[in-house]
């Protein structure tokens, strides 16, 4: 379980939340097998999702999604989270790994590359925005303070850490936002940068404590922990973890999109089928009958493709258009477009 915190500085001029998600991370690197530098990455941006989420989101029914694609070995991550806490994520390339850099340090820019950061944000209605920036560093930090100044227009720091030991486990995971308000007056603005350029990193402050992280960045600024339990949470911290929505029906529900023909070939050459997540890992197995269940589909006569199916929650996935891919026109039996 991890931990959200939020506060005011300099005079209210600074909105500041911080995240404390060690234990968030290692769950991510044991589900997924990550290797130290990709731990490193995934880490970060799934700690700067949810630094994200609490800055940009305005209804816990909102979800914000990250999505990294770089020309680096990783081959690309995506990260989605919530403004309750909730966050997943996955890599391309599990394994992937390259050297440390001069400083000692892990390389997650080599790791990711040169490329693109797109932030999709979900809302209740069904609409999703996206933005598109080109990554500036690849060390995730900086992306997301670039894509916050591009995209928002919101001049913002942003400080990522994950420090991994052993055989690859994590031992401090966690990060802080810091949004500058408009009209903030330059003597808050100088000493929040005096503050900042006197790091080293933030990784070696998650190490005494995320309040004690903070409070050394804000030095000086009159800073203030928000309230929380006037919000509904007793502890004065919002509870983070990393929650997948997948579940066994929706795992069901994505052999669909295999053929009758290729589902009668599980039955018969596997005895079954299995389906792994890739937000999660999470396995799920079939049994024949299970498979056969599947029969309501209605696919294109001529190229396969799926125009309608029962959905898991009751409801009616159905093609959009009235044509195929294939040109032919989709035709849903009377019987089945009534339901749908």
């Amino acid at each position: 379980m991890g931990r959200i915190l939020r506060g005011l500085a300099g005079e209210g001029n600074l909105r500041v939340v911080a995240a404390e998600t060690t234990d968030i991370v290692e769950e991510a690197r044991r589900r997924h097998g990550l290797s130290p530098t990709a731990t490193a990455a995934l880490g970060r941006a799934m700690t700067g999702a949810l630094l994200l989420a609490q800055l940009l989101l305005k209804t816990p029914k909102e979800r914000l999604a990250l999505r990294m694609e770089g020309t680096g070995p990783l081959g690309g991550l995506v990260v989605e989270a919530d403004a309750l806490g909730n966050v997943r994520g996955y890599v391309k390339s599990p394994q992937a790994e390259v050297p440390l850099r001069e400083d000692g340090k892990l390389n997650v820019g080599e790791l990711i590359g040169a490329g693109v950061l797109r932030v999709d944000r979900s809302l209740p209605s069904g609409e999703v925005y996206t933005s598109t920036v080109p990554l500036v560093s690849g060390e995730i930090a900086e992306d997301l303070a670039h894509y916050l100044w591009q995209s928002e227009q919101v001049p913002s720091a942003i400080l990522l850490g994950v420090r991994v030991k052993g055989e690859g486990e994590v031992e401090v995971a966690g990060g802080v936002a810091i949004q500058v308000m408009p009209d903030t007056p330059e003597e808050v603005l100088s000493r929040l940068e005096a503050n900042l350029a006197g790091l080293s990193g933030i990784t070696p402050l998650l190490r005494e404590g995320l309040e004690a992280a903070v409070e050394r960045l804000l030095a000086g600024l009159g800073f203030e922990w928000t309230d929380l339990k006037a919000l509904g949470y007793p502890l004065n911290e919002i509870p983070a973890r990393f929650r997948c929505r997948c579940n066994r029906e929706k795992a069901l529900e994505a052999l669909v999109f295999f053929t009758p023909e290729e589902r009668e070939d599980m039955i018969v050459e596997d005895g079954g089928a299995e389906v792994v997540c890739h937000w999660c890992g999470e396995v799920y197995r079939f049994s024949p009958e299970e498979i056969r269940s599947l029969v309501a589909e209605v696919r294109c006569p001529d190229c396969g493709t799926l125009w309608l199916y029962p959905k898991a929650d009751g409801t009616l996935f159905r093609i959009e258009g009235d044509t195929c891919r294939c040109g032919r026109k989709v035709e849903i039996p009377s019987e089945k477009r009534a339901q749908a």
